[in-house]
């Protein structure tokens, strides 16, 4: 029999993703507070804009923010140093993904 460790990030007591590392789960739950402190900074801005738009706007920028930030500082976002991704390593798990299962 195998011990497996998983590290769940946790919002408003729904599970949001699954992570096989803290450090993984570390940093998503970094990016869901940028993206909320994203989404009420916009959402004073952009008056009429549905909640699912900000709420989906302020997440992308949030993933990008390496590129937000090179763009804010009137740089080339193209230049940016993105963190790189391994793929296979991850193994998170997303909420649609529990739901279409």
């Amino acid at each position: 029999m195998a011990v497996v460790v998983k590290y769940i990030v946790v919002r408003n007591g729904i599970e949001k993703m699954t992570f096989a590392t803290k450090k993984e789960a570390d940093a998503y739950d970094k990016q869901l507070d940028i993206a909320d402190n994203l989404q009420n900074f916009l959402s004073g801005a952009a008056e009429g804009v549905a909640e699912e738009q900000l709420e989906a706007l302020a997440f992308f920028m949030a993933e990008h923010s390496a590129e937000v930030t090179a763009i804010l500082k009137g740089g080339d976002p193209d230049k940016a140093q993105a963190p790189s991704k391994k793929p296979g390593k991850t193994t998170a798990k997303s909420e649609a993904d529990k739901a279409s299962a």
